[in-house]
């Protein structure tokens, strides 16, 4: 693993040379855990910790790990692309943004690299994004969540639950019975 961050800081170092991007890498079990969760990109306070899920949608994923039973530790979580993609307001605010076709690009050559070294029993992915690196780019969360799908990795099949991403309960209140029916359904396939 620490081999496969250094290849892939190198490689995105030379790509931003006069820009400081951190590099938010997955952490957790990194050998066979029973799941590994992929998000998005990271965010604003992942990117200030260097650490995956410690944002507001981090304390949604607490919630969500007590729900299947799981600690933080026994899984492994990680982002489709590992810097924070932003955006300025007219106001000059900065604030996220979804991930381009570039950095999506860019950074899932990576993932399945990631996914490869780890060698998880199940593939949790969080959002739309996880999901279409996964399935590809015709797959929306709506038709697949909460249900077991599989992915081809470079050859490799690996099981797939999707589920919308945590901090969309944040902002579409009424994802919040089928998220918790579709937590039921994971921990009972985990």
């Amino acid at each position: 693993m620490e081999q496969f961050r250094k290849r892939c800081r190198a490689f995105f170092d030379t790509l931003w040379p006069a820009e400081e991007k951190t590099l938010v890498f997955g952490e957790g079990r990194a050998d066979h855990p029973p799941i590994m969760l992929i998000g998005e990109a990271p965010g604003e306070q992942e990117t200030l910790q260097g650490r995956p899920f410690v944002g507001k949608a981090g304390k949604n994923l607490d919630a969500f790990l007590e729900v299947v039973g799981l600690r933080r530790e026994d899984i492994y979580i990680s982002n489709v692309v590992k810097v924070r993609p932003t955006k300025v307001s007219p106001k000059g605010s900065v604030s996220n943004r979804p991930p381009n076709r570039e950095e999506l690009a860019l950074f899932t050559p990576y993932l399945y690299e990631e996914i490869l070294l780890v060698q998880p029993k199940m593939i949790v992915t969080l959002g739309n994004v996880a999901l279409k690196a996964l399935l590809g780019k015709e797959a929306v969360i709506g038709d697949h969540h909460g249900q077991v799908t599989r992915a081809q990795v470079q050859g490799q099949s690996f099981a797939v639950f999707p589920l919308y991403h945590p901090a969309s309960i944040i902002y579409n209140r009424s994802l919040t019975e089928t998220y918790q029916q579709d937590l039921q359904k994971l921990k009972t396939v985990i």
